[in-house]
Order: C-alpha cells, then sequence, then structure tokens
C-alpha cells in the first residue's frame, strides 16, 4: 500500500473513531520520491488534502494554492498534495513528471506525494476516513456546477448519495486539532477557499 493506518481495519464514524483512538494523525504516507510522511507531524497545524491532476480544466488551481501556502505556511499551513489519475485519466506520468510539470507551469513549493487512488479497492486509507468525515454536499451552483452535475451523473447515477471524490482538486481542511472541518468541491469559488483557510489558520 501506498499508505497505511497505525491500526488495521476501516476506518469507522466519528464514535468508532473515539473509540479506537483513530484521526487524522494516524496515517503514514509516501512522498513522490517514496519517504515516508507521517500526518502525525503535522499536528497543531491547518492542512489542505487536495487530489491534484496536471491536465484538468482545474489545473490552474495550483496557482492560488501555491500562493497560499507561500503566504500562510510560516503560519501553520501545510498542503498534501495526492496526485490522482483517476479522474479523466488526466494525470498520466510519474511522479517526477508531475513534479516537474508543477515546479515549471506553477513554482510549487509544497509537498508532492505519490501518485494515488482516492476512490475504490485501492484508495488511500487516508481517503476513506476523510470521506467518512465529509461526504459530498453537492457542486453548488453555476455554469460549472451544472456542467459537473451533469457530466457525473452520466459516470454515476447515484454519485449525490455517496460519499467519493468526484473529480480532480476536491479540498479537505484539517483545523490544528485534527478535525476535518470543510470539504470544498473543485466548484468551489477559490477566493472562498482561500478565505476559509486564513480565517482558520489565523
Amino acid at each position: 500500500m501506498v499508505i497505511v493506518p497505525r491500526h488495521a481495519g476501516r476506518r469507522g464514524a466519528e464514535s468508532d473513531k473515539e473509540e479506537c483512538g483513530m484521526g487524522f494523525y494516524d496515517f503514514t504516507l509516501l512522498d513522490g520520491k517514496g519517504n515516508e510522511v507521517k500526518t502525525a507531524d503535522f499536528a497543531g497545524k491547518v492542512v489542505m488534502v487536495v487530489n491534484t491532476a496536471t491536465g484538468c480544466g482545474f489545473t490552474p488551481h495550483y496557482a492560488p494554492i501555491e500562493a497560499l501556502y507561500e503566504e500562510l505556511h510560516d503560519k501553520g499551513l501545510e498542503i498534501l498534495d495526492i496526485p490522482c489519475n483517476q479522474f479523466g485519466a488526466q494525470t498520466p506520468g510519474s511522479d517526477d513528471e508531475v513534479h516537474e510539470f508543477c515546479t515549471l507551469h506553477y513554482n510549487t513549493t509544497f509537498p508532492q506525494m505519490h501518485k494515488s487512488d482516492v476512490n475504490g479497492a485501492d484508495e488511500l486509507p487516508l481517503y476513506t476516513w476523510l470521506k467518512e468525515q465529509k461526504g459530498f454536499e453537492g457542486f453548488g451552483e453555476g455554469e460549472m456546477a451544472g456542467f459537473m452535475n451533469q457530466h457525473l451523473a452520466k459516470i454515476d447515477p447515484d454519485y449525490q448519495n455517496n460519499p467519493d471524490i468526484k473529480w480532480n482538486f476536491t479540498k479537505f481542511v484539517v483545523d490544528r486539532e485534527g478535525n476535518v472541518v470543510a470539504r470544498f468541491e473543485p466548484t468551489a469559488d477559490m477566493d472562498e477557499v482561500c478565505a476559509f483557510v486564513r480565517e482558520l489558520v489565523g
């Protein structure tokens, strides 16, 4: 597995999390170079976890995410960038190729994790837990939201009723105590996302 929990088994609901001691700080990922990254190292930080892609209409989100990271990293913001090729096969490259693309086109400086699945049988256990904390609540309103609703309905007629990640650049925000306090779909206005994170970082 690319990421393993410290305790075996599927993640339970919030009450189960309290019973077995599971939480955001109980996971280990691999970065793009194969080094272990423990979520426990982010205790006391605000963390944005985002599944990314290099060939998506939402790929320009890299720019405001990087700007936010540069602005707030010293104040306690961390970004977990998890490249994923599950949505339209829009991240076909290797970890090195993804890193090269991001640094060349968006000058990214936040850590890039190993390319991984966020849905399905091989999904990262971290994502199993994240989705249990914050399910899908809709794409909002507007032209892009309407497009995504139509697009997803063709792929998964039941998409509105399950917590799966719907597309690239879905963003989970974790507070300094390890609680998932927000899930932003890729259609969310990045100005609103950044404002929320700024307020949380303080």
